[in-house]
């Protein structure tokens, strides 16, 4: 069963959480990935676009590539302090990226499944 939403509640740079997905607009092109940061599974929901089209997230600035789930860069903040922790999390996310789900866009609608 798809999930539909409009285009007008992702203006560009926004993400909303859409069941198990947190779907966005990362200038103009449209996404969704798994909501839960694979460091300590904050909601990417809550997260935001930075300036290269990445998902950020909210709670220690973990970026995310959209059009593929890997992670480009790890924890920041204190965890990006810890010996090897972002290394680590960006070679699990090689093997564990975040899901994505697949939108369609049929005029001012996107559906999600």
């Amino acid at each position: 069963m798809s999930q539909k939403i409009s285009t007008t509640d992702l203006p560009d740079g926004a993400v909303i959480g859409v069941g198990k997905y947190a779907v966005g607009n990362a200038g103009g092109e449209y996404f969704a990935v798994s909501r839960k940061c694979r460091h300590l599974r904050a909601d990417l929901a809550d997260g935001s676009i930075d300036d290269d089209g990445c998902l950020v997230c909210p709670w220690h600035g973990a970026k995310y590539d959209v059009a593929t789930g890997h992670m480009v860069l790890g924890p920041q903040g204190v965890f990006a302090k810890i010996p090897g922790l972002d290394a680590a999390v960006e070679a699990l996310t090689r093997l564990w990226p975040l899901r994505r789900g697949r939108l369609e866009q049929r005029g001012d609608d996107l559906y999600l499944s």
